[in-house]
């Protein structure tokens, strides 16, 4: 089926992230399947991690289908987009419906993208997986593809105003190795070895980044852990 709205969007977004000359670094984008179904699981740190987490399959000429909150579809201008380009909407009341769309659209052989910590990180480290992405891959028999996301953060995050300036802000994106996903294995065991993976990536992503806070104001993107001022994990809970 034609592309009518996914391909002139990924179009505008590369023109606007042209435009905003952002230092896009992605490792790893031969990971992702040329064909057939995949799980890609990302952190989330930001509004814009849909859009990154995409672009590193535009290598290897595929689409992305997101699961996303159902509220964004609703939205008068986000809406068409959404349902144009194929993503599922994700009612969190009754989430088995999206749960089937997307074991539909593996099962077809599309990519369907996961952010399993569900919200975004506000300290910027991973939180909690929920084991909806490990569930999926096991019952289509398709793999999980961890990646990690860092700098998206930089430009429109929870609580921030966004900075769509031209300010040459760098994003690095890591892509893992696939990770085969075994109906034997127990769904949970699954997620914790997926979230292992996803962290190691973001460290990798946090030691490539090249750049650091220009002074004390700047340090509100790096976590506390790294010396940054983002509030804890434990602050926000």
């Amino acid at each position: 089926m034609a592309e009518l709205v996914y391909r002139p969007v990924v179009g505008a977004a590369l023109t606007m992230f042209k435009a905003l000359d952002l230092k896009i670094d992605v490792q790893g984008s031969e990971n992702i399947p040329r064909t057939g179904g995949a799980v890609l699981v990302s952190n989330h740190i930001s509004y814009l991690d849909f859009i990154f987490t995409g672009l590193a399959a535009l290598p290897q000429k595929r689409l992305v289908r997101f699961m996303a909150k159902d509220s964004v579809f609703r939205h008068r201008i986000s809406g068409p987009l959404m349902r144009g380009m194929k993503h599922i909407p994700v009612d969190r009341e009754q989430g088995e419906a999206a749960y089937r769309h997307a074991l539909d659209s593996l099962r077809s052989g599309e990519i369907v993208g996961v952010f399993p910590e569900a919200t975004i990180s506000q300290s910027f480290t991973l939180k909690g997986f929920k084991s909806g992405a490990a569930r999926l891959a096991q019952e289509a028999g398709v793999p999980l593809i961890p990646m990690a996301l860092w700098g998206t953060q930089r430009l429109w995050t929870k609580g921030r105003p966004r900075n769509f300036k031209r300010s040459h802000i760098p994003v690095t994106i890591r892509v893992g190795a696939p990770m085969e996903a075994p109906s034997d294995q127990y769904a949970g065991a699954l997620t914790r070895r997926l979230r292992e993976r996803v962290q190691e990536l973001l460290e990798a992503a946090q030691r490539a980044y090249p750049v650091r806070p220009r002074d004390a104001e700047d340090t509100w993107w790096i976590p506390a852990h790294l010396g940054g001022t983002a509030p804890s994990p434990a602050e926000l809970r």
